[in-house]
């Protein structure tokens, strides 16, 4: 893990595409702005960890089909 500090309205770049800004500081929170390409999806982690977990749990639901006969009118 790489560790940065950071003072207010400095940034660091991931890439040749994705900037993360220091906006504001307020005692222990830290507000950042993210600039990203459309393209690139950007979540909090407990949201991207609720939609793993969501992806998981559809992934291992059993799919129930009709039979095929049904289907097939005669």
């Amino acid at each position: 893990m790489l560790i940065l500090t950071r003072k207010l309205n400095e940034s660091i770049t991931i890439g040749d595409s994705v900037e993360v800004s220091v906006i504001e500081i307020k005692g222990d929170q830290v507000k950042l702005g993210i600039s990203a390409p459309r393209e690139i999806k950007v979540y909090r982690k407990e949201v991207y960890l609720a939609i793993q977990q969501e992806n998981k749990e559809a992934a291992m639901g059993s799919v129930e089909l009709p039979e095929i006969d049904n289907l097939i009118k005669e």
